[in-house]
């Protein structure tokens, strides 16, 4: 779906940044030439004019060049060379790296010109296609413009470009509700938002058992006689028992402060105790009331 939009929004960028640079430069050339026009004498003019006739007339019969086949498709009715074409995407790639058009022209030139560009250029336009703050200012863009919806799927981008930035969930939480979308509490694990919403007990947040741990591919077990759920991932097992302070972690004891319980019929377990254990970061982005669970190291501030 990024093609979609992301191209519009490129679409807008490049048509934007090539009308102001073609109209100055068109006024600038204009300029130039009628200076150069004033100072000419008769006589200059007559060769200037039977050089260029020459010089057409010698272009006409050549060979079309390789450079030129690479390079024209991007001509318009006149013949004329545009700027919205492969060479001149890449000139305006270099120049956008850290603006909204960057993501969205880098992306341009990956799904238009795949062929064209070097393993080298691949992996950049990538990097820069996947900057979250790129995005993010592409997001805003849109917004701005009155496309919402589109800039809600382009944060949610953003978010997957850089899951431990806890500033692309706030971004996130903002355009979702200027698009209609309900608020609350939100479940993300690895940028990925979970249709589970999470409760706070006494300041401690707990989450679906069975969601969170699928969503980090652990196995998970329930056993009625004890009542306790148990979930297994690279040879770490936490145990914990509904209505009680006890787990255990690969069998050694350990104290948590809210225990597992039982709302709705769906058990709910402290998001720190199973995302921790399991290896994962866990985080509480206040703002968009967002608990976030990743598996990159952060130096952001824990729940």
């Amino acid at each position: 779906m990024r093609n979609t939009w992301t191209t519009l929004l490129a679409c807008i960028l490049v048509l934007g940044l090539t009308a102001g640079v073609a109209e100055a430069k068109q006024g600038h050339g204009k300029d130039h030439e009628n200076k150069q026009e004033a100072k000419m004498s008769d006589k200059d003019r007559n060769e200037k004019s039977s050089k260029k006739e020459k010089h057409d007339e010698i272009k006409k019969n050549s060979p079309v060049a390789v450079t030129d086949d690479t390079y024209v498709e991007s001509k318009d009715h006149h013949d004329r060379k545009g700027h919205n074409g492969y060479n001149g995407l890449l000139h305006a790639v270099e120049n956008t790296k850290d603006k909204p058009a960057g993501a969205v022209i880098a992306n341009l030139l990956l799904t238009k010109y795949p062929e064209r560009l070097t393993p080298e250029q691949v992996t950049e336009l990538e990097l820069i296609r996947n900057s979250d703050k790129a995005l993010t200012k592409a997001a805003e863009l849109l917004a701005e413009n009155g496309n919402v919806t589109d800039a809600v799927y382009m944060q949610e981008e953003a978010v997957l470009a850089d899951v431990s930035n806890l500033e692309s969930y706030k971004k996130l939480d903002v355009f979702s509700k200027k698009a209609g979308r309900s608020s609350g509490m939100k479940l993300f694990v690895n940028g990925k938002k979970y249709n589970a919403e999470p409760i706070n007990r006494n300041g401690t947040t707990l989450v679906p058992f069975r969601t969170a741990s699928e969503a980090l591919d652990a196995k998970v077990s329930w056993d009625p006689k004890e009542k306790a759920v148990t979930v297994t991932r690279n040879g770490v097992s936490v145990k914990l028992f509904v209505n009680s302070a006890k787990a255990y972690i690969n069998g050694q004891p350990y104290s948590i402060e809210q225990p597992a319980s039982i709302e709705d019929g769906t058990t709910m377990v402290p998001v720190r105790v199973i995302g921790e254990a399991l290896g994962a970061n866990v985080k509480w982005e206040p703002e968009s009331q967002s608990v976030v669970v990743y598996e990159q190291p952060t130096t952001s501030e824990a729940l």
